[in-house]
């Protein structure tokens, strides 16, 4: 399913305009978005989490030419699948 998808399965579900139902996604997104860029974790109950994992820089090496490399430290958002969610795909 993607945005386009999930908007018109919205719109459907309930009596809101195609305006309303992106309006609602896009907001809905925004938020998970800022909380993550802001270090936070995002819990959504029975259905997932995202968290952001912070990495330390490191020395890597460049596979060409073997030339050692500075790994800047990054930070990366995480997806973590909850109970209730895993449950319902490992049932079908």
């Amino acid at each position: 399913m993607n945005t386009s998808e999930l908007i018109h399965e919205l719109q459907n579900r309930t009596k809101l305009t195609q305006h309303q139902a992106t309006e609602v996604v896009k907001l809905f997104f925004e938020a998970i978005t800022d909380a993550l860029a802001n270090g936070d974790r995002v819990e959504i109950r029975g259905l997932c989490s995202f968290y952001v994992k912070e990495y330390q820089s490191y020395i890597g090496r460049n596979p060409k030419t073997g030339e050692q490399v500075e790994i800047p430290a990054k930070r990366l958002p995480f997806f973590k699948c909850g109970r209730d969610l895993r449950d319902k795909v490992n049932s079908r």
